[in-house]
């Protein structure tokens, strides 16, 4: 059954989340942050006590911090009408910080469904979640997620903008950065709030057509991340303006992740592939 094209605009009433130092630690973890680092060292991220180090929180980890939608009874998605969740992919996600993200914060975000297409066999819905400061009132970070609703289109709707191009350069990449996914990275990541059973259970994970679960692909945007923060930003958050990426296959854990950058001034480009599949692509960062 299509879902309900007039949820366009929808809008939720506003959701005040924080978090603290531990929290920072834990997002770090979960995107691989400490494990053998070819580029830099990271106990800014993984440590709160280290000898003339200052913690520092990643900037990929405004994609676990607060929606607008979890945990909101005015949750904007209720006016899509019923989907079956274990045909839901996320299909691009595009973060921009309007500041560095401190260690601890709390802020106030509100989500608005600003987008609904119909793709014929699937419905596309796009979500911005604005998140402000409460202590200033000054914009802390936005995010745009796209998702894909499987067996949701037809019903004759806006088939909307196509999948963006890029316009990175023509040769090969300026750096490489891999990174080995541990075996029970989900499980891991999956602390971060994101307890969907397609990442952690054998039998969900059949139901959405997967052999085992898969890996949130906001695990791999965050290594993607901090793959572009150390070999981009030379791993100072405060440079690192926003990255969106198109995720365009699935990840399982266990698997490397080699994470093809291209550098042209103060622009910088990216795919993320494992083996000769792109897993995100598309992909783009923005300097602050």
């Amino acid at each position: 059954m299509p879902i309900n094209p007039d949820a366009l605009g929808a809008e939720g009433s506003p959701v005040e989340s924080s978090w603290d130092s531990k929290d920072c630690l834990l997002y770090a973890l979960g995107v691989g942050a400490g494990m053998d680092d070819p580029v830099g060292s990271e106990l800014e991220f993984t440590t709160e006590n280290s000898h003339e180090v200052t913690q520092l929180a990643l900037p990929t980890m405004c994609v676990v911090l607060g929606d607008g939608m979890g945990g909101n009874p005015d949750n904007p998605m209720r006016h899509l009408g019923p989907f079956n969740p274990a045909l839901l992919l996320h299909g691009e996600q595009t973060i921009t910080l309007h500041r560095p993200l401190p260690t601890e914060a709390t802020i106030s975000t509100v989500a608005k469904i600003t987008g609904v297409y119909d793709k014929g066999k699937a419905a596309v819905v796009e979500i911005t979640s604005s998140a402000t400061d409460t202590a200033d009132g000054q914009p802390m970070y936005t995010n745009v997620a796209t998702l894909v609703l499987r067996g949701e289109g037809g019903w004759g709707g806006d088939r909307g903008p196509s999948a963006p191009g890029t316009d990175r350069p023509d040769r090969d990449p300026d750096k490489v950065v891999s990174y080995t996914t541990r075996t029970d990275q989900a499980l891991l990541y999956r602390l971060n709030g994101d307890r969907n059973p397609l990442h952690s259970d054998p039998a969900f994970a059949a139901l959405a057509g997967f052999d085992r679960p898969i890996l949130h692909g906001l695990c791999t945007y965050g290594f993607t991340g901090r793959a572009l923060l150390h070999a981009v930003c030379d791993g100072d958050p405060e440079r690192f303006g926003g990255m969106y990426g198109r995720f365009s296959a699935p990840v399982f854990p266990g698997d490397r992740l080699d994470v093809h950058v291209w550098i042209d001034g103060d622009r910088a480009w990216y795919r993320t592939l494992v083996g000769d599949r792109a897993v995100i692509d598309n992909g783009t960062l923005t300097l602050a």
